[in-house]
């Protein structure tokens, strides 16, 4: 299945969702009800922060969570390491995610002041309503499944709704176009991201984030995706000037993801500060 392919075939599946969704409840329903739910936590950036993931299943690593898993001692754990925010998954194929997951992890957050973030193959504004609604802070939209006019339009929406946006990106002409639809966007809000893995054959190309950096939008704090583990993956990002990274499986897998989190924080920092003494 080629990259094309399996972003067509993600971007079919969430338009029937967005279909089956709104016959059980119209936009202004749904635009009601989020306004009307408590305003999420506000993502608060330092030199270099990670944004934590909750994710049950990775098409490419298969099943990452057990009978015993717990999502809400995980995203207590993620709070606890110092996580600037929570991604979660709500992609129900092959992430078996959902908005129930997104709103226990928003919950659950909201006692420690930090914003949970909907990941998915979005393609509607309905769905920054139903993320808004769940009491997400923020949502990542990828632009390579996108028109220019469909970014903007979500740009838009989460403006007014008060969320902030990741802008995922694959290669040069994606970060061109973050960097032009962005130009005008609020920097505290927005943050352009390089996903790594190779959607052709869902392999990490960790090596991608260097080559591609020189066309990071420099208004923009600039996210890596995808592939980071490690202490030392984190001074590779920081020296290619990333200042968040996104960890998913790695925490997802550890057998003491708080303690991990602490660690590849404390990484970024030093390898930051030890940047910015040169």
């Amino acid at each position: 299945m080629s990259g094309k392919d399996f972003l067509g075939e993600m971007a079919d599946r969430s338009n029937k969702r967005v279909a089956a969704a709104r016959a059980q409840e119209s936009e202004a329903a749904l635009q009601s009800r989020a306004t009307a739910t408590q305003t999420p936590p506000t993502l608060r950036l330092n030199a270099f922060d990670v944004i934590a993931e909750l994710k049950l299943r990775s098409p490419a690593a298969g099943e990452l969570s057990d009978k015993t898993f717990n999502a809400t001692d995980q995203v207590t754990a993620y709070a606890r390491g110092g996580a600037c925010a929570v991604s979660v998954l709500t992609e129900p194929t092959e992430f078996h995610g959902s908005l129930a997951d997104l709103h226990r992890a928003a919950e659950t957050l909201r006692e420690f002041d930090i914003p949970a973030m909907r990941k998915d193959f979005l393609t509607d504004t309905y769905q920054l309503l139903e993320a808004r609604a769940a009491g997400a802070g923020g949502a990542l939209v990828i632009v390579t499944m996108l028109t220019d006019n469909a970014v903007s339009e979500m740009l838009a929406c989460a403006a007014e709704l008060g969320l902030f946006v990741l802008l995922e990106g694959f290669d040069k002409d994606d970060l061109e176009r973050i960097a032009r639809l962005t130009e005008h966007a609020d920097p505290a809000t927005t943050l352009a991201g390089v996903n790594c893995r190779d959607l052709r054959n869902l392999q990490v190309d960790f090596a991608r984030f260097g080559p591609i950096a020189s066309q990071l939008p420099a208004h923009l704090r600039s996210v890596a995706e995808s592939g980071i583990s490690s202490a030392e993956d984190i001074g590779h990002i920081v020296g290619y000037g990333y200042r968040l990274a996104l960890v998913g499986s790695a925490l997802m897998t550890s057998d003491g993801p708080e303690a991990t989190l602490r660690r590849l924080i404390a990484a970024g920092l030093t390898f930051c500060a030890e940047q910015d003494s040169r």
